[in-house]
């Protein structure tokens, strides 16, 4: 049976997730309600000494096969409603999902998505987003479109612009090709283009990608050792900037069926160390360390925390 390739930007993403970056403190809480109503909330603290964070509510309705309506705080199915009856309500169609985020830079984010609704394979979105403060409105158009050996994306920024970025990727029997280019309607011209070759398979993938209009190129390559250790190599040369090479090698060791420890070290030798482990079902916990292998004397460790839970 033929399965859909990855999205463009996830063409290398098997060895993307074997490397590690980690903040100074990280705090996720995650929690449902029975209604199929979930938040999340995030507070993320950077080396760098800001703080960041964000509120998050989203509402799926299940897909049941039928319509249903929502009166104030009562859902009925659209069939045993009265024809007659004049109270308003909301009937939202099955497979719906909407969410809203508040961040704390006093952004407010609202999306509606329908994931195979319209036809088989497509999900559309809508998002918007608003800035109280200077009143500024974003809204976007968001089209995935995923059938055996082909997926495409399309983002649309109907406010800025307007502007189109569209990619596309083919698979056949662990081959991958693909490509992506921004336009922008309002000047008539092409703004970005990438372009990407790969190859996948559950124990193994590589990955070549030109992106910044065919300028900056990188190779990835991601090894599943076995099923406790994985490893995963990238380099990186930008033709515009130095004729020196970047280069990252990482692994991953699953301790435990609860945790595991990933380690990573570049060309400029700076290493970095993490460990994550499931204390419960609901809480997770990890951290990190980075340094310069080089200046062991000098720099002082970068130390950073990650707290997860889930209810």
């Amino acid at each position: 049976m033929a399965f859909p390739p990855p999205a463009f930007s996830d063409i290398a993403k098997a060895s993307n997730d074997v490397k590690l970056s980690h903040s100074r403190g990280n705090v996720e809480v995650k929690t449902k309600a029975p209604n199929g109503a979930s938040f999340n909330t995030k507070v993320k603290s950077s080396h760098e000494g800001s703080t960041s964070g964000s509120i998050e509510g989203k509402y799926v309705d299940a897909l049941n096969g039928r319509m249903t309506c929502h009166l104030f705080r009562k859902i009925y199915p659209i069939s045993s409603v009265n024809p007659t009856y004049t109270v308003l309500k909301l009937c939202l169609t099955p497979g719906l999902t909407a969410t809203t985020t508040w961040t704390t830079t006093n952004v407010l984010n609202g999306k509606i998505e329908v994931d195979n609704q319209i036809t088989k394979g497509l999900k559309a979105e809508i998002a918007a987003d608003w800035v109280p403060t200077s009143n500024n409105i974003g809204a976007k158009l968001n089209l995935a479109f995923k059938q055996p050996n082909f997926h495409t994306r399309g983002v649309f920024d109907i406010m800025k612009g307007p502007t189109a970025n569209i990619d596309a990727v083919l698979g056949n029997n662990g081959f991958l090709i693909g490509a992506e280019a921004g336009y922008d309607v309002q000047k008539a011209a092409i703004t970005r283009y990438s372009a990407a070759v790969g190859y996948t398979v559950p124990q193994y993938s590589a990955a070549i990608t030109a992106t910044n209009n065919l300028s900056v190129f990188s190779a990835a390559y991601y090894q599943k050792v076995s099923s406790e250790v994985e490893a995963g190599a990238k380099a990186t040369w930008d033709s515009k900037g130095s004729n020196n090479v970047g280069l990252e090698v990482a692994g991953k060791y699953r301790l435990d069926p609860s945790s595991f420890a990933k380690a990573k070290v570049n060309d400029r030798g700076i290493a970095s160390l993490a460990y994550n482990v499931l204390l419960r079902p609901g809480a997770t916990v990890g951290a990190g360390v980075s340094f310069d292998t080089q200046k062991m004397n000098e720099s002082t460790p970068k130390v950073g925390f990650q707290f997860e839970f889930t209810g």
